[in-house]
């Protein structure tokens, strides 16, 4: 009978939201301070927590928005008016930013196969990166002349500290991406998992870790030319895939793996189990529990004895247990009760009927890391498991019209598995890619097989895993979206005056028709304006002209009612009777070009058009 403790409840949001901010359950002010503030923030480091130098700035870049878009390449893309997929050329930071509010907790599931750090596959070289001279500085190995105050030269630290800056910015902005239920994934060796899991309870907060999955990998090199002198260390056998959720709403779909060799005999095991539920402690056999519970409700037991005692009395004499579930059809279920019986069970036991398969653990030692055999002939060196990220999406438990992100996503793996996956259980799951525009090494056999950058294998092997499902597969599924929409990172559509009138004076301003830059077509500034608006760049774009002829994006929302999200006109030349013919549509924002305007008079009555046909609708001039 008292009052609402509001201390307690703004600390429990304040965890929800920034769970980075908590440290042995009191809240870090200076961290905190740090995500709400514009500039670096000081402060004090006698926490426990994981520091590093450049952690303070790495949440000031998250945090720090930026002037870009992502322009449309359709000679690139494949089905772009009907696809649902997508593929993002450029850094995968500034890619997640622009997608930050479109796709704000809409994103079911995360994986990615990040850098490992092993020195030479580290290409995220961010803007905040010090060099060697700045990272002593900083982490006070010299003073402020530039005097050593340590003996040796350390070099470690600066190494850890730019991997981890990396991935603590982009795994900060992509938490924000997940849904409610949602959960990432992420692939990664022992050189720096244990920095991961620590920058990852920061982030999704320690509560929300569910598994460390470990998967084969294929041993590159043998030690047995060095066992007789003795070995430094062990050949690495294995690698991990690291599971955090969003929330405890995050539930994963049971898996089950074949077993080798698998037995035909099934087994007896005890029908107790120690979770504590009252309902479920009834009379078994001549026993009731007076702790933990059984294992089935008194309604299933109750069949399961008859079964046993109808076996016993009728069929033990003539054949096995097994044989007799068999020829049942496999799906009884048994009970007895052992008469030397006796604990917290009395000796009753369930039957776990024979199987050729097991519930996966988090050991997945059967799947290889890497894909050994090719299935499109695509020169790239370790590819991803097809097999592995179809196990994991699956084990996520994705359903039609969920979607996957992978923000390093090399050869496009994740893009094959999907589309197999969808092919093989009916199901249609959208993908999202986003890959750095990465030359490829001259030397490679990439290189010489024409390709230049790992985006243009990433697009190839999108489009001929596609076609080979497609082929295999159109009887049986027609519907299979085998296409993708390709965007490319690019500085914004909009000249900087746009940002910052300001800062011209007047007869500058009169120098600008338009505040858009040259070489920028409708549909660039279109994909742009999707991306403000929060309208998915996925969606479907229809364009249609008004009756004088210009050129409009219609942009429809998946609502039953078909209602309009967005309406852009971006002709250069646009009269009242067309503004009035689209208002009529009454769409949710309609976005003209100021310069398209054909005189002052419309540029006067636009307004007035709309409030008089669509008083609702958000109205904006480029």
């Amino acid at each position: 009978m008292q009052s609402e403790n509001l201390l307690d409840k703004n600390i429990e949001y304040i965890a929800k939201k920034f769970p980075n901010c908590i440290s042995e359950g009191k809240i870090d002010f200076d961290l905190l301070r740090q995500e709400l503030s514009p500039v670096l923030v000081e402060g004090k480091d006698e926490r426990y927590r994981l520091d590093w130098v450049g952690k303070r700035q790495a949440i000031l870049t998250a945090n720090s928005p930026i002037a870009k878009t992502l322009r449309p390449l359709r000679e690139e893309s494949l089905n772009f008016d009907t696809t649902e997929n997508l593929y993002l050329e450029g850094d995968n930071l500034d890619v997640l930013k622009l997608l930050h509010e479109t796709y704000l907790s809409k994103i079911k599931m995360i994986y990615i196969d990040p850098p490992y750090n092993t020195g030479n596959d580290f290409i995220y070289n961010d803007d905040f990166a010090d060099d060697a001279d700045g990272y002593l500085t900083k982490s006070n190995q010299k003073d402020d002349h530039g005097n050593r105050m340590t003996a040796n030269k350390e070099t470690s630290g600066r190494y850890h500290s730019d991997w981890l800056s990396m991935m603590y910015m982009r795994l900060k902005l992509a938490k924000d991406l997940l849904t409610d239920d949602g959960a990432i994934f992420i692939s990664i060796d022992d050189n720096e998992i244990v920095h991961l899991r620590k920058i990852c309870d920061d982030i999704f907060g320690s509560p929300n870790f569910r598994n460390t999955i470990l998967v084969r990998r294929r041993i590159k090199s043998l030690n047995s030319q060095f066992a007789a002198s003795g070995l430094q260390r062990l050949n690495i056998g294995f690698e991990y895939v690291l599971i955090y959720a969003k929330s405890d709403n995050f539930t994963m779909r049971p898996l089950r793996m074949k077993k080798i060799n698998a037995s035909r005999k099934g087994r007896w095991d005890v029908f107790w189990s120690n979770a504590d539920r009252p309902t479920m402690r009834y009379d078994v056999l001549g026993f009731t529990p007076k702790d933990g519970q059984w294992r089935y409700s008194k309604e299933k037991a109750d069949v399961a004895v008859a079964n046993y005692e109808k076996y016993q009395a009728e069929y033990a004499m003539k054949m096995t247990l097994e044989d007799y579930w068999e020829g049942t059809g496999c799906c009884m279920q048994f009970i007895r009760r052992i008469s030397d019986g006796y604990g917290k069970n009395g000796g009753v036991q369930h039957w776990i009927a024979p199987s050729d398969t097991a519930l996966r653990t988090s050991n997945w030692t059967d799947i290889e890391v890497s894909q050994i055999h090719k299935e499109i002939d695509i020169p790239f060196e370790n590819p991803k498991s097809r097999e592995l990220i179809q196990e994991l999406v699956k084990l996520a438990n994705l359903k039609t019209g969920d979607i996957v992100l992978d923000f390093f996503s090399g050869s496009a793996t994740t893009a094959h598995a999907v589309m197999q996956l969808n092919v093989e259980e009916n199901i249609s799951i959208k993908y999202i890619l986003v890959q750095l525009d990465e030359k490829i090494n001259e030397k490679s056999e990439a290189y010489s097989a024409g390709y230049k950058t790992i985006c243009e294998i990433g697009k190839d092997r999108i489009r001929r895993a596609g076609k080979k499902i497609a082929e295999e597969n159109r009887m049986a599924v027609p519907d299979i979206d085998i296409g993708f929409r390709v965007l490319k990172l690019d500085d914004s559509n909009m000249r900087d005056v746009y940002y910052n009138p300001k800062a011209y004076n007047q007869d500058t301003l009169l120098d600008f028709i338009t505040s858009i830059k040259e070489g920028r077509t409708a549909e660039d500034i279109l994909f742009q304006v999707m991306l403000d608006k929060g309208v998915l760049p996925s969606s479907k774009i229809e364009k249609r002209r008004t009756t004088n002829g210009q050129q409009t994006y219609y942009i429809v929302g998946a609502t039953e009612s078909e209602v309009i999200d967005l309406i852009c006109c971006l002709d250069k030349k646009i009269d009242t009777d067309a503004i009035k013919e689209i208002a009529k549509h009454q769409p949710g924002c309609c976005v003209f070009l100021d310069s398209g305007m054909d005189s002052d008079a419309t540029r006067t009555n636009v307004k007035q058009v709309f409030d008089t046909y669509s008083s609702k609708t958000n109205l904006e001039v480029l």
